[in-house]
């Protein structure tokens, strides 16, 4: 009973979050959008659609296809990169995977000392998807409407993964699959204009929805709860324009989301509402140069630079010590990784990576890469070790330091960098998104593919109608 009174005071008995939630989407006008928010956001859809199509060839997203065409139905949307069409909350979660399916994705980002990392979500697939997917179902949906959408589910996504108490995330739930359902359903919700009572009784149904743990890190299902996020969002508008019924205050409360998955709110962080400060802008997004867990990149970067300046030969290095706190080094759990999905979650991994190959992009986070021989024995010379200073610190930054032993008896290291690549103080250029992009579409869609893929996004809001969109994730 005592855990049960606890959750309960950390959630207003008279908080109206999900009435503000569905005011905001209602009401929210294409005007309303900042000028740099439409910049920022017109980055994070070109970063979403090259992971699209990045994901496409994966096995866990050929297995999701495979299920979809047998199972058939309504022709809404296309089936990620296939001519076949399939019903919208179907094509969403094959779509919404692919795009999480390399652990590339932007994450959101947060000031807030007490709200560690792993807490925050990430942000552009779930509305991106339910984006897409409905526009091609409606028909007609120009690029100032897509906009519109998308920007709306994300704010809705990301204040509410702001708001929620960390205990969401260190009691073993994955905000990507839990909040990602709450932005894939805004957005599908405004593209179909759903008002009143039914836009409310929508996040009833999607709270119902949300789900995700984290013991499935490191496998095939972590990137089904982005792509269950996105057919679930999709699967409650749907629902709900039909006058299915929810409670209409299914955030607050007692027996709320909040409540009952979030451990609670801040209630001062509540009062600065949806779109009065838009989180896309403040504190913003970091888009991911490496396709992996963001609380590695830091290390990461930290490792490239010792190895590049020094010009350390991986036959040269004796062995490498990571010393971090518990926030990176508890989800970041695997010692050694046998495969490329618990790469993305192993700092041995990662860094022996960049010992080897001075990269760690889509081609080194394979099996064929991560299995190697060489691979296997590096990652034996990394160990990660916690750090009492840096943990005494706090989580406010990711902080870690790197010590590597040359056979020599000589020892090159550093800390990293706190303004991470990649983050707002330290973003990726649009050069260097685009190379991204094309990274991510190499041997899947041809050059000219790739310079239309970019031209569209960055052009986006001149688009008649968006659901052309989807047939550049395909060669032609």
């Amino acid at each position: 009973m005592s855990v049960a009174r606890n959750i309960y005071a950390e959630v207003p008995e008279q908080s109206d979050a999900t009435a503000a939630a569905a005011s905001f989407v209602e009401a929210v006008r294409y005007e309303d959008l900042p000028e740099e928010a439409i910049r920022i956001g017109t980055r994070c859809i070109l970063d979403g659609l090259g992971l699209f199509v990045a994901g496409s060839d994966h096995e866990m997203v050929q297995i999701l296809v495979e299920e979809a065409l047998e199972i058939g139905g309504r022709p809404d949307a296309q089936l990620l990169n296939l001519p076949d069409q399939v019903p919208a909350p179907m094509a969403a979660r094959v779509l919404g995977t692919s795009g999480h399916a390399h652990d590339w994705d932007d994450s959101q980002v947060s000031v807030d000392p007490a709200h560690i990392y792993g807490l925050l979500t990430h942000p552009t697939i779930p509305p991106l998807t339910a984006s897409l997917i409905m526009a091609q179902k409606l028909g007609n949906v120009d690029g100032k409407q897509f906009m519109l959408a998308f920007l709306t589910g994300f704010e809705v996504e990301c204040k509410i993964s702001e708001w929620m108490l960390p205990q969401h995330y260190m009691s073993g739930m994955h905000s990507s699959g839990t909040v990602g359902t709450f932005g894939a359903y805004a957005a599908a919700a405004k593209l179909l204009g759903l008002k009143g009572d039914r836009l409310r009784w929508g996040f009833g149904i999607a709270a119902s929805f949300a789900a995700g743990i984290r013991c499935n890190f490191g496998t095939m299902t972590k990137p089904l709860h982005v792509g269950r996020a996105c057919e679930n969002g999709i699967t409650a508008a749907l629902l709900a324009s039909r006058g299915y019924t929810a409670d209409p205050n299914a955030l607050d409360g007692p027996w709320g989301f909040f409540a009952v998955q979030g451990g609670g709110v801040s209630p001062e962080k509540m009062n600065d509402g949806f779109g009065r400060t838009w989180t896309i802008l403040e504190p913003g997004v970091s888009i991911k140069p490496y396709p992996c867990g963001v609380l590695t990149h830091p290390t990461i970067d930290l490792m490239l630079r010792l190895v590049t300046d020094a010009d350390i030969s991986p036959d040269a290095i004796e062995s490498v010590k990571v010393h971090a706190g518990t926030n990176i080094l508890k989800p970041i759990r695997y010692p050694i990784a046998t495969n490329h999905l618990q790469a993305k979650f192993s700092l041995p991994a990662a860094l022996a990576m960049i010992a080897l190959a001075r990269k760690a992009g889509k081609r080194e986070f394979s099996d064929e890469f991560v299995q190697s021989e060489a691979m296997q024995a590096m990652q034996r010379r990394i160990r990660t070790e916690l750090d009492q200073e840096i943990e005494a610190q706090g989580f406010d930054v990711m902080r870690s330091r790197i010590a590597i032993q040359l056979k020599d008896g000589s020892e090159v290291a550093g800390w990293a960098d706190e303004r991470y690549r990649g983050g707002p103080e330290n973003p990726m250029s649009d050069e260097e998104l685009e190379a991204k992009v094309r990274s991510c579409c190499e041997g899947l869609i041809d050059q000219s593919g790739q310079d239309r893929l970019i031209e569209t996004a960055w052009n986006i809001l001149k688009l008649s109608d968006v659901s052309d969109l989807a047939t550049l994730l395909r060669n032609k």
